[in-house]
């Protein structure tokens, strides 16, 4: 069983990590312009490698942004199997050329709006992409990561759409304000679900700091291995009571830096202090420890003496 046994150091986000390294994308396409084009898979392959030889031993396909309500605002709905099937051949190739026992988590990202438990769409069609995704990445990966999903019921139907291809299945669902999902659901009613399924773990995901504190206690009333993928945005919509909205934020505004919206906390969380919250976050029974947002490979090198 993947993720069992010991303590495993994940990657952090890539999207803010391409664009320091100088992609230079549009509006909220973020990291799926460099899987649509091409010319810029080399930005995705370094990117990778960057995390693995900073210490990850997980990493998961880059393909979060690659979604069909994204990409149709964009016109480029014609890029979607491309730029997921990219995702999975270059972080295989990642792997590969990194020569290193590295775990690849097919991402299988949420289908409303980012951080929102709203559904666009009916059962059967999210069934439908979820599947999609699954079975375009099914080659390249070990297992899939439910990737910042935000209700009980499109968390189980993301089970239910990955069973088939006999993968164990990460799930990371993303906390509100007050440790529950954005739909306003308990976790301990979502551990009653993933206990049906072939699950190896689950973390918070995309989460600040203070809910991953928040989220440990919880976490620790199940058996599966646990953590967390904590991003380092100091406004994030879902982090507070007064600012949380339902609908989701994404697409409420075009901009090409996610900085300048949502702020960033990588001068109070800098590398010495990042390292002392991962220590604590393991002392508390955390296993399972990445960075989402705004966490780089240099983040992940500071970690990687505690595994």
């Amino acid at each position: 069983m993947f993720l069992n046994n010991n303590k495993y150091l994940f990657d952090g986000g890539s999207g803010q990590t391409l664009m320091e390294m100088g992609l230079d994308t549009y509006g909220d396409l973020w990291s799926a312009k460099a899987l649509i084009d091409k010319n810029l898979h080399h930005m995705v392959l370094k990117m990778h490698k960057d995390f693995i030889n900073a210490g990850s031993e997980l990493i998961v396909t880059a393909n979060f942004s690659v979604r069909r309500r994204l990409l149709k605002r964009y016109n480029l709905l014609d890029s979607l199997e491309f730029g997921i099937r990219s995702a999975g051949e270059i972080a295989q190739k990642a792997k590969l050329e990194s020569n290193k026992k590295t775990i690849v988590a097919g991402s299988l990202p949420n289908q409303s709006n980012t951080y929102s438990p709203m559904q666009f769409e009916t059962e059967e069609t999210m069934f439908k992409y979820f599947f999609e995704v699954a079975k375009i990445l099914n080659d390249y990966v070990d297992i899939f990561y439910l990737d910042v999903l935000s209700s009980i019921k499109e968390i189980q139907i993301a089970l239910e759409a990955s069973k088939e291809f006999n993968k164990q299945i990460l799930v990371g669902a993303h906390l509100r304000f007050d440790g529950k999902l954005p739909s306003g659901e308990a976790l301990e009613d979502l551990f009653k679900i993933i206990n049906q399924y072939n699950c190896c773990g689950i973390i918070s995901a995309c989460v600040s700091p203070e809910i991953v504190e928040l989220s440990i206690p919880i976490l620790k009333k199940q058996k599966l291995p646990f953590g967390y993928k904590m991003n380092l945005f100091k406004r994030l919509p879902t982090s507070d009571q007064k600012t949380f909205n339902t609908e989701g934020f994404e697409g409420q505004a075009e901009y090409e830096d996610p900085v300048e919206l949502l702020g960033t906390r990588d001068q109070e969380y800098g590398l010495k202090e990042y390292k002392n919250f991962v220590s604590n976050s393991i002392k508390e029974g955390a296993t399972l420890i990445g960075g989402c947002c705004e966490v780089k490979p240099r983040h992940i090198e500071a970690l990687s003496k505690l595994f």
